[in-house]
């Protein structure tokens, strides 16, 4: 029987996160809170009171527990404490998902000897100090998830895992929100010509996520291919001040509107011609997996989790990092080779459908707990 099939279990599961804004990682976790929540669990958020997740949880209705994990030298306090809090409420699955939040969850899941840790990771960044880390990842986590195969790979040959201890679990789109079919969202765009490509990027303004390259790209598309598409930046960040200067600096300033934070993002891809993913290192971005959903050509970097979802000639165009020409030329092609385009796009969604689905990923979770707790 398929585990969607299955009865839903009720489980008491606590999730904790120490970051205060809001990305992919913070998404899924309220995605996954929520998910759980509708199949009938108790789950509960464990995390700063001044952080977007917290806030946003609370105005979902997922319990909420505030916790600051920036204190170290109140680490044993804050551990005792949250354990008596772990048993109180009969715990059966605590998952931290950042180091801070790690370290206290942990230690204190452990004392309160809750049945079933699991640790998620959602970066392939570099580890530091293994040794100490090892401990987290080998030793007192029971199971690790993880949101791309090559965050697998690094963790399996680091800590020397057995493929048992460790599942690759990508972030599931809600199916019914992210479709072709439905509205577009009214975009603060200049008088266009009629026509003109519309190229965007849902992300946090960070420098790694490649904005820049997008930008050297339109100029060269603008002036070696005679093409003057005009570009859409959704998202906030600390990056953002210097990619106005990057713009200015190219001058392709009036081909880029930067729209800030927008929620109503099903309709802005749908507005869109294409999808720019030009990051310099990723997990599996949940850009390209709702652009897939939607129909939307994607372009991204040959990095990380990306081709794993955007497989070249398949589901999409890879091009290598860092590179503005070949970025330009495989905009050119999307553009142009629209039969192609379509082949790729209907696939892409095929994709998602069968293996990323929001069902999807909560069927998988859920066979881990079945797993662990239930044998």
């Amino acid at each position: 029987m398929p585990d969607s099939q299955l009865p839903h279990h009720h489980w008491r599961i606590a999730h904790s996160e120490a970051s205060l804004g809001w990305g992919g990682q913070e998404h899924r976790i309220l995605a996954e809170m929520q998910g759980f929540r509708r199949r009938g669990s108790e789950v509960w958020l464990i995390a700063p009171e001044q952080s977007q997740l917290y806030q946003r949880a609370d105005q979902t209705g997922v319990p909420v527990v505030a916790q600051p994990f920036n204190q170290r030298i109140l680490l044993p306090f804050h551990a005792l404490n949250l354990a008596w809090w772990l048993r109180r409420n009969r715990i059966q699955i605590v998952n931290p998902h950042s180091s801070r939040d790690g370290w206290l969850l942990t230690i204190a899941a452990r004392i309160a000897r809750v049945p079933l840790i699991i640790r998620s990771r959602h970066f392939d960044v570099p580890i530091p100090n293994r040794s100490l880390s090892r401990l987290m990842y080998k030793e007192w986590s029971h199971h690790i998830i993880t949101t791309s195969p090559k965050i697998t790979e690094t963790l399996t040959t680091t800590f020397d895992l057995d493929p048992a201890e460790i599942s690759t679990i990508s972030t599931g789109v809600d199916l019914e929100r992210f479709k072709p079919e439905g509205p577009r969202a009214s975009l603060p765009l200049p008088a266009l010509p009629p026509g003109t490509p519309l190229i965007g990027m849902i992300t946090v303004l960070r420098f790694a996520k490649g904005t820049q390259v997008l930008a050297e790209a339109t100029r060269i598309l603008r002036d070696e291919y005679k093409l003057r598409i005009y570009c859409v930046i959704v998202g906030e960040g600390p990056h953002r001040q210097r990619l106005e200067n990057t713009l200015a600096t190219l001058g392709v300033e009036d081909q880029f509107t930067l729209t800030g934070h927008r929620e109503d993002v099903p309709d802005i891809m749908r507005s869109l011609d294409i999808i720019a993913i030009p990051s310099f290192h990723e997990a599996i971005p949940q850009s390209g997996l709702q652009a897939l959903a939607t129909g939307i050509p994607v372009v991204a970097s040959d990095v990380g989790g990306i081709p794993s979802i955007i497989q070249h000639g398949k589901t999409g165009r890879l091009v290598p990092m860092q590179n503005a020409p070949a970025l330009a030329a495989a905009i050119h092609e999307t553009l142009t080779e629209r039969e192609t385009t379509q082949t790729l796009c209907a696939a892409g969604r095929r994709m998602i459908e069968s293996q990323h689905s929001l069902e999807v990923m909560l069927d998988r979770v859920d066979a881990i707990y079945r797993q662990h707790l239930l044998g």
